[in-house]
C-alpha cells in the first residue's frame, strides 16, 4: 500500500510516497481499504525501479515497515520548491537516490557524492531563497540552507557530535525550461528525526591490538572491540554491515584494533541474507582465498558479531566464508563464536552486584538474594572503612580506597587473608571528596587503574595485575583539566574519564595506546572525545555494553537525568530509563541483560530489565559490578 505525504506547506512538489506492507487479516483489510483510495485518486504507486530480494534478517524492534519514496520534480516548479523536494527525496528509502538525482542538472548528476558526509541538524534545513543572477546567462537562482547542526557522519560511517550553525547554498539553473540544481555541497543534510528513522547504530567488530604488550599471556588475541557506525537500516542491512566491516576500523579505533581480513577484501556477491536456518554464507573476493583456517575463523568471528549486532532479533546459527567460486573456506557456528571469541571480556559468572554497606563492609548480592552478604576476605569484615571499591573481573580480588581518600588497598576475596599495607598513597593533601584517589577500575587484562587528584591537577596510574608498581599513563589531551573519575573498558583499550574544568564536569572517552617495548611499555590515553556533550554536569558513568555507557548528569538549567549513550557520542537506541532521585553513583554490567544499580536518595537501588527501580538497601554507597 502506498500513500503520499504532503510537504510542510501542504500539497506540492515536496511530497513523498510511503509503502506499507500488510500481512494476515490486518494487512488484507488495509489492502481492501487502499483499493477504494486508489479509485478515488488519493494515492500513487511506484511506476519504476528494480526488483530486489527482500532481506531475510529479522527487523529491529520499532521498524514500522514503512517505506518512503521521493516524488519526481513537477513541471514548472519554482527553485525553492525544487530544493525542498530534493531534500525530501534524499530521505527516501532508495539505495541509489535515483529520484533525488532527477532534481540535478546534468553536470551535478555526475559530480554529486551523496555518501561523502551526512550533516545532521536539529530540525530539517530551512531553504531561504535569494536571487543571484548568473554572470554567464543571467538565469541563476541561489537558495540558502540554514539550521543548527548537532552531528556529522563521515564516509566511513563514523558519527561525531558537532554543535554549530549550519549554512550552505544550493544554486539552480534552467535546463530544458525547468529549474534544476547545478551546484550543491557533497553529502546529505538531514533533520534529526529523519536521521533517526533512516539510520541505525551498528557495531562492527575488530580485534584489540595491545602492541608492546601483545606477547603478555593475559593479552588474549581473541578480544573483539565494538566499533559503532551508522548505516541505513532499510537498505540491504546485512550487506551494508559486512561492507562496512571490510572497509576497516573507523579512524578513532584504527590505532588500537586490527582486522583479520586481508587488505582489499571485498564482497563477491551482491546481496547477503540469512537462510531458513539463520545461517549466513558470505562469498569473498580473491584476497581472502589463501587464508589458513585459523585466520579464516577469526575473519568469520568478526563477521558473526557484526551481523549479529545488525540482526539483533534472533541468533545467527552459523557463518560460512566462501571463495569467489563458492568453495567453502571455513565455517564458524554460534557455539564456536561465543566460546572461542569474546566481544567483551568479562567474568563467566558476573551474577553479583557489590556495594559498601553502613557497617563499612563490602557486600555482594545476586538477583535472587533477599539480603546482601559480606564478601570473603578482609574487606568483608568492616575493619577497613572504604570510600570506594572495585572487584576484579575474575571476582577473586578487590581494590578499595580508604574513607579519607589517601590509600589504595588490594586484597584477595578469600577467607583467612590479611589486608596488608597500602599499594598506593595519594601524593598530596586530601581536603575534600574531590581530591585524593578516585575509585579504582579493573580492565579485562587483570590490570588496575586509578587516578590521583589534587587541587592543581591529576595523574592517571596503572598497576599491572593489581600488584605492580604504579606506572603513570600520559593523557596529553587533558591539558589543565582535572580527572574526577575513571572507568576502563573490559578490552583495556578504551577508558571513560570524568573531566572537570572550571566547575563543569564532562564525560570523555580516550583510547589507550601501548608503545615502548615488552619490558618497558609506555602507555598513553589519546584523542579524548566527548560523550553526552549536551550534559554539562556529569555525576557518574559506567560501561553498559560493548559500545554503550550509562551516564548520569544534567543539561544546562535542567534536572538530573540518567540515559544510555554510545561511545561515538550519539544517543543510544536502548530503552528510556525511569527516573530515580538524587543519584550519586551508578553501575552497569557489560552484559546488557544485567540490571542497573545506583546509589540514590532511596539508598542502593536496582533496575531489573523491563521493571522499575527497587530499593535493595536503605544505607550503602559505591555500587559496582566486577570491573
Amino acid at each position: 500500500m502506498e500513500t503520499e505525504r504532503g510537504n510542510e506547506q501542504g500539497a506540492g512538489p515536496a511530497r513523498r510516497r510511503r509503502t506499507r506492507k500488510g500481512t494476515g487479516p490486518a494487512g488484507k483489510a488495509l489492502l481492501i481499504g487502499c483499493a477504494g483510495a486508489l479509485l478515488a485518486g488519493c494515492a500513487s504507486m511506484p511506476d519504476n525501479g528494480d526488483v530486489t530480494a527482500v532481506d531475510q534478517s529479522p527487523r529491529a524492534e520499532g521498524d514500522s515497515q514503512v517505506r518512503v519514496y521521493g516524488v519526481p520534480p513537477q513541471d514548472g516548479a519554482q527553485p525553492t520548491n525544487i530544493v525542498r523536494s530534493f531534500l525530501d527525496a534524499t530521505t527516501s528509502d532508495e539505495a541509489d537516490f535515483r529520484t533525488a538525482i532527477q532534481y540535478l542538472a546534468k553536470p551535478a548528476k555526475r559530480t554529486w557524492r551523496p555518501f561523502q558526509v551526512t550533516k545532521v541538524l536539529q530540525e530539517r534545513p530551512k531553504p531561504e531563497p535569494k536571487v543571484q543572477p548568473n554572470r554567464e546567462d543571467g538565469n541563476g537562482y541561489t537558495v540558502t540552507l540554514s539550521g543548527s547542526q548537532v552531528a556529522s557522519v563521515d564516509d566511513n560511517h563514523a558519527y561525531t557530535p558537532e554543535e554549530k550553525p549550519y549554512r550552505q547554498t544550493i544554486h539552480l539553473v534552467k535546463e530544458d525550461g525547468q529549474w534544476r540544481i547545478d551546484r550543491l555541497p557533497n553529502g546529505l543534510v538531514l533533520g534529526l528525526s529523519d536521521f533517526q528513522r533512516i539510520y541505525r547504530s551498528v557495531n562492527k567488530y575488530y580485534f584489540a591490538s595491545y602492541h608492546s604488550e601483545s606477547q603478555d599471556p593475559k593479552a588474549s588475541r581473541n578480544v573483539l572491540v565494538a566499533d559503532p557506525v551508522y548505516l541505513r537500516q532499510r537498505i540491504k542491512p546485512i550487506t551494508s554491515s559486512v561492507q562496512a566491516l571490510l572497509a576497516g576500523p573507523t579512524d578513532w579505533l584504527n590505532e588500537v584494533t586490527s582486522s583479520e581480513f586481508p587488505r582489499g577484501t571485498r564482497l563477491a556477491a551482491r546481496d547477503l541474507a540469512l537462510d531458513d536456518s539463520n545461517a549466513l554464507h558470505v562469498k569473498l573476493s580473491k584476497q581472502a582465498a589463501n587464508t589458513d583456517t585459523t585466520q579464516c575463523k577469526r575473519m568469520a568471528a568478526q563477521l558473526f558479531f557484526t551481523v549479529q549486532d545488525m540482526t539483533r532479533a534472533s541468533k545467527i546459527s552459523e557463518v560460512e566464508l566462501q571463495d569467489p567460486g563458492g568453495n567453502s573456506l571455513c565455517e564458524l557456528s554460534q557455539e564456536q563464536a561465543e566460546r572461542d571469541f569474546v566481544s567483551s571480556p568479562r567474568s563467566a559468572s558476573s551474577a553479583k552486584e557489590y556495594f559498601i554497606d553502613a557497617d563499612h563492609k563490602v557486600v555482594a548480592m545476586s538477583d535472587y538474594a533477599t539480603e546482601p552478604t559480606p564478601v570473603r576476605g578482609p574487606f568483608g569484615t568492616g575493619r577497613t572503612p572504604l570510600r570506594s571499591v572495585a572487584i576484579s573481573r575474575a571476582e577473586n580480588t578487590a581494590a578499595g580506597v580508604s574513607s579519607d581518600g589517601r590509600s589504595l588497598y588490594v586484597a584477595p576475596l578469600e577467607d583467612g587473608t590479611e589486608r596488608g599495607g597500602p599499594l598506593l598513597t595519594s601524593a598530596g593533601p586530601v581536603k575534600s571528596a574531590d581530591e585524593g584517589l578516585t575509585a579504582p577500575s579493573w580492565d579485562g587484562l587483570g590490570d588496575l587503574w586509578i587516578a590521583d587528584r589534587s587541587a592543581h591537577g591529576s595523574r592517571l596510574l596503572r598497576m599491572r595485575e593489581g600488584k605492580g608498581d604504579p606506572e603513570e599513563v600520559a593523557v596529553p589531551g587533558l591539558g589543565g583539566r582535572r580527572i574526577k573519575a575513571i572507568k576502563v573498558a573490559a578490552d583495556g583499550i578504551r577508558i571513560a574519564i570524568l573531566v572537570e574544568d572550571k566547575g563543569r564536569t564532562t564525560l570523555q572517552l580516550g583510547r589507550v595506546e601501548r608503545k615502548g617495548s615488552a619490558l618497558h611499555p609506555v602507555l598513553s590515553v589519546q584523542e579524548l572525545r566527548p560523550i553526552a556533550p549536551q550534559l554539562e554536569d556529569v555525576v557518574a558513568a559506567s560501561w553498559a555494553g560493548g559500545s554503550r555507557l550509562v551516564v548520569v548528569g544534567r543539561e544546562s538549567g535542567g534536572v538530573q537525568q540518567m540515559q544510555f549513550m554510545e561511545t561515538d557520542g550519539s544517543a543510544s537506541n536502548a530503552q528510556t530509563l525511569p527516573g530515580v532521585n538524587g543519584v550519586k553513583a551508578v553501575a552497569a554490567s557489560e552484559d546488557e541483560t544485567r540490571p542497573l544499580i545506583a546509589d540514590a536518595t532511596e539508598g542502593i537501588v536496582r533496575l531489573p530489565p523491563d521493571a522499575n527501580w527497587k530499593t535493595v538497601a536503605k544505607d550503602g554507597t559505591a555500587p559496582v559490578y566486577p570491573g
